[in-house]
């Protein structure tokens, strides 16, 4: 079944069964792909006018009275409990050095495990353990491409300057 675009209403009834198409942290943005529902039904997502950033337990297709429902999948993650607004500071520098993901779930920060980072924070002092978990909510930035307007920090800057 090829998929273009998400169900603009909402007709499940109380009754209606749930499936699953199950999906990885890294696919939930992907515009192209092909999917195989826990029931064995094949959907061809396509989504090339938006982003679909696919959310956990969204519906993407319904069918008389079955619900197919985004179900995003755990992986290996590295946790880390930052103590203060400083560690969150400097662990957030650390990964945005690194360009890689960041996600945020009942105060911890939760990256795709990569054992270079782990052993890195680890000796940095910080609380850092590794474990299966699902990467629901990505942290976003507003901060402008290199080149472009003025960027975040330089907003932040211009703020805490007192004027004369």
């Amino acid at each position: 079944m090829l998929i273009t675009q998400k169900p603009k209403e909402n007709n499940a009834s109380p009754h209606s069964k749930t499936i699953a198409v199950d999906l990885e942290w890294f696919e939930v943005n992907k515009r192209i792909q092909h999917k195989t529902a826990r029931d064995g039904k094949t959907f061809r997502l396509k989504f090339l006018k938006e982003n679909p950033n696919f959310q956990q337990n969204e519906i993407i297709h319904q069918e008389n009275d079955t619900n197919y429902i985004i179900n995003i999948l755990p992986c290996d993650c590295l946790i880390i409990s930052p103590k203060n607004n400083f560690e969150i500071a400097s662990i957030c520098y650390e990964i945005g050095n690194k360009h890689l993901p960041l996600f945020y779930q009942d105060n911890e920060l939760l990256v795709p495990f990569e054992k270079p980072l782990f052993r890195q924070l680890s000796a940095m002092g910080f609380e850092v353990k590794s474990e299966k978990r699902q990467l629901l909510i990505p942290l976003k930035t507003t901060v402008a491409p290199h080149g472009e307007s003025e960027s975040l920090f330089s907003k932040i800057m211009n703020l805490t300057q007192k004027e004369e």
